[in-house]
């Protein structure tokens, strides 16, 4: 056919409450660490222990998502805190089962209430509510998965053009 490349990058939208946890474990971390400071070493173990966990949070608390589309294959890796990036999957793209809105008829089966197919649920959203996401069902080491992606109009033109049959935009 012919060679491409696409790279896109979906930042997960962050909970409501986040920025306030981090701030309250900081003004804690910091209380404590002077109250080991003036009164007792005693406290000074706990605040650094809240210390270390602020930074585990605030790195597990920041996600983002990059799919890689190129040449039959779709490699989704997370970023944690923008720093730490792990490889969730590497799909052969002729695997493919389905591509769809989460609304559509073609994935209705494998919907969370409803369908009669359950099968492992992996979801690289952002969460933005003016963005839609789209079902991928796939095979991966001999297991169908379900996978929910922000895909870009340019992914998808590519998976329409490649697999018509399979592949539903509306």
């Amino acid at each position: 056919m012919y060679n491409y490349k696409i790279i896109e990058q979906v930042k997960k939208k962050q909970k409501p409450f986040t920025g306030f946890f981090r701030t309250i474990m900081i003004v804690f971390a910091v209380i404590v660490l002077l109250l080991g400071v003036t009164i007792s070493q005693g406290f000074m173990l706990p605040g650094f222990l809240l210390v270390v966990l602020y930074f585990i949070y605030n790195t597990l608390s920041r996600r983002e998502y990059e799919y890689t589309m190129e040449d039959g294959r779709l490699d989704i890796d997370v970023i944690l805190g923008g720093k730490y990036r792990k490889n969730a999957h590497k799909l052969d793209l002729d695997a493919i089962e389905v591509v769809a809105p989460n609304w559509h008829d073609a994935v209705a089966k494998y919907r969370k209430n409803g369908g009669s197919i359950k099968l492992p649920k992996y979801d690289y959203t952002s969460y933005e509510e003016d963005t839609p996401f789209y079902t991928m069902i796939i095979t991966e080491n001999h297991t169908k998965i379900k996978l929910l992606l922000d895909l870009s109009d340019e992914m998808l033109q590519i998976l329409k053009r490649k697999y018509p049959d399979k592949v539903y935009l509306s």
